[in-house]
């Protein structure tokens, strides 16, 4: 992988977190003034929320880079998958722990499956051998 690949994954990926960071305080902000004493429900079905919407800001900040960027757009369900994927587990492996520490879980692992995707794309890219400029 050359340098300019190389920053240009990294720029992605750094994009993608922290637009994952902002949806995720967006989540806590609606978290902290919805939640009341007494009403165990709703509290329930936020933290079930939580993944979902983490995971929803990571293809955000890919699709915001490739705008900006003006490179091919990938399909934002296609994005999508893979850090739902490692938040839903990150969250699930730390929850126990308190589901305050959910929060590193889908960082760590929806950052390592945006990693994992931008690796596998480059791959398939150099097998093709439809490399961007």
């Amino acid at each position: 992988m050359d340098l300019k690949r190389l920053r240009r994954t990294l720029t992605r990926v750094l994009c993608s977190l922290f637009c994952a960071g902002v949806f995720y305080a967006v989540w806590l902000a609606f978290f902290l003034e919805s939640v009341r004493p007494g009403n165990a429900t709703a509290p329930a079905a936020l933290w079930l929320s939580a993944p979902l919407v983490t995971a929803a800001g990571f293809p955000a900040g890919i699709a915001i880079h490739e705008r900006l960027t003006e490179q091919s757009i990938d399909p934002f369900l296609r994005i999508f998958l893979w850090p739902l994927v490692g938040c839903a587990a990150g969250a699930g492996a730390v929850f126990w722990l308190g589901p305050m520490l959910i929060v590193f879980g889908m960082f760590g692992a929806g950052t390592a499956a945006v990693v994992l995707r931008e690796v596998v794309v480059h791959l398939r890219e150099d097998q093709r051998g439809t490399r961007p400029p």
